[in-house]
């Protein structure tokens, strides 16, 4: 798959997914969004902008920390994702925030426009993102933050989901995948820069960040219950593998994986697991 078929089928998936992303009763994205904003602390009026900002995950705690002396502009690549948090931002009244359609890959905006880059879950998915980071680079002045969270990958867990699925997820059921989501081909990919923290402070210098910190912290994921994970699972990562199995296959998969989950809550309550989460702050 070349890369604009890739961005075609990426906005497609995300378009469909736009009106429940990250609202089917399990949270993730929207902690994790608003712990990348505290890590990076964007100050009263500086401007931020938010690559893939979906639904405002990070968008919003950045807009209330820059205030309305500061500006917020968040892209995405899915129409979808963008109606939604534009209207969202409207309702709210702030005044101060821009959600724009546009693909992360080339960001469309004069150098020095921004003092913090925020993207959760979203730059390192960019098809060529080692090289993005220069582009991005250039948006920022002196001094200037790129701040992103990426999983914590490793050679022995599959790519993209907590260290529990190794064993759950029969091996035979990714030879479904696409060539290039195969969890070999995902580590040529991303492992090759982000699972070493010194192969990833050294992408971020060439793209033009003096220093780089990294630092690895759990973020609890909390789903009302195994069933709930699994149907939030159809609108994120893995609703990659999900569209590529047959119903029969699929519904398997599902019976095992409920109860796996359920097996981890307290009682009635919800299920809680910590999933491993890579926080990269780098400085211009």
């Amino acid at each position: 798959m070349d890369d604009t078929a890739y961005k075609t089928t990426v906005a497609a998936a995300f378009d469909r997914a736009a009106a429940s992303y990250d609202r089917l009763g399990v949270e993730f994205f929207t902690p994790m969004g608003a712990r990348l904003v505290e890590r990076a602390d964007p100050r009263p009026g500086q401007r931020v902008l938010d690559v893939g900002c979906g639904r405002g995950a990070s968008l919003f705690p950045a807009a209330e920390r820059v205030g309305a002396q500061g500006r917020v502009v968040g892209i995405d690549i899915a129409p979808a994702m963008v109606g939604h948090t534009r209207a969202e931002a409207a309702r709210a009244g702030l005044r101060h925030v821009e959600v724009r359609e546009m693909d992360g890959e080339h960001p469309d905006f004069p150098d020095a426009s921004f003092d913090l880059v925020l993207g959760s879950y979203s730059v390192i998915f960019i098809p060529d993102a080692p090289q993005a980071m220069a582009r991005y680079s250039r948006l920022l002045p002196s001094g200037g933050k790129m701040a992103f969270t990426s999983p914590v990958f490793t050679t022995d867990t599959f790519p993209f989901l907590p260290p529990m699925f190794t064993p759950l997820i029969d091996r035979e059921l990714l030879r479904r995948l696409p060539e290039q989501w195969q969890p070999d081909a995902l580590r040529r990919r991303f492992n090759s820069w982000l699972q070493d923290p010194e192969d990833l402070r050294s992408t971020m210098h060439a793209a033009g960040f003096r220093t780089t910190e990294v630092v690895d912290e759990p973020v609890r994921l909390v789903a009302e219950s195994g069933a709930a994970w699994v149907d939030w699972s159809h609108t994120q990562g893995m609703r990659l593998l999900w569209q590529h199995l047959p119903p029969a296959e699929a519904a398997a998969l599902r019976d095992r994986l409920i109860p796996a989950l359920d097996a981890l809550r307290d009682g009635d309550g919800p299920v809680r697991m910590d999933v491993p989460v890579r926080y990269v702050i780098a400085e211009r």
